[in-house]
């Protein structure tokens, strides 16, 4: 299931080490309007590779998988098109999930993608399965895979620099993705398949087109900036327009 809200540990990297939770970092750099797409495009591009089709159980310890359809998706602020799962459902999850990452610039105070200053914060895609424990005892939720994406938000000058900021994001965002392919491709820990009465411990039964494995979303917003990826970015846009 999703769970957006404001993280308060100490760190996904160091929080993933405590639980020997595989932990991969990726960081981005983009305008305000492109935040939204961009995050979208990492997370559903993650969420491709940890779904299944629905589980359809004959009887206990046999059962057939259906199959997962997909669609290519054009972002509107971004040369780029990433392919995702065809769910609507998962689509509807993710965005709400970003929308919240990403509030309104009405709320100046916590507004990210706010196209009036810089900005940086960070999205977390943590994977977990849970262990039932005996009454009284809430069910413990084990982390196996966590995903983290640094967002750097630059404040352009004129459309000029929009239009080459579009191109380069395009660019980077192309090589994040490849990146998850690779990392995906590597012959690491999953969770076994579970039998019928223990499914929900793995998996995200409540969908009804797409079973990914549980999941929740958290994410951190903050005031400052100053980190390497942001100056390559204006760097970049800086040597185009000398061109």
């Amino acid at each position: 299931m999703v769970g957006a809200a404001r993280s308060t540990s100490s760190g996904p990297r160091s929080r993933a080490a405590a639980m020997n939770c595989r932990a991969e970092v990726l960081e981005v750099s983009v305008e305000g309007r492109q935040v939204e797409e961009a995050m979208l495009a990492v997370l559903h591009t993650v969420l491709l590779h940890r779904s299944t089709g629905k589980f359809h159980y004959k009887k206990e310890g046999t059962y057939s998988i259906g199959t997962v359809g997909t669609q290519d998706v054009d972002c509107d602020f971004i040369d780029f098109a990433y392919v995702r799962v065809s769910s609507e459902e998962l689509d509807r999850a993710l965005r709400k999930a970003v929308g919240e990452f990403k509030p309104p610039p009405c709320r100046p105070q916590d507004a990210l993608r706010s196209s009036g200053s810089d900005g940086m914060g960070q999205i977390s895609l943590e994977f977990y399965q849970k262990k039932k424990s005996r009454w009284p005892f809430s069910d413990e939720c084990i982390p196996w895979e966590l995903w983290t994406i640094k967002v750097n938000v630059v404040n352009l000058a004129n459309e000029q620099e929009r239009q080459i900021c579009r191109e380069k994001v395009g660019e980077k965002l192309c090589e994040k993705i490849i990146n998850i392919v690779e990392v995906m491709n590597r012959h690491e820990y999953l969770p076994k398949m579970p039998t019928q009465s223990e499914v929900d411990n793995v998996f995200d039964t409540s969908l009804k087109d797409v079973q990914p494995y549980l999941y929740k979303i958290s994410y951190q917003i903050t005031d400052t900036l100053g980190t390497s990826v942001t100056t390559t970015m204006r760097r970049l846009i800086k040597d185009t327009l000398a061109l």
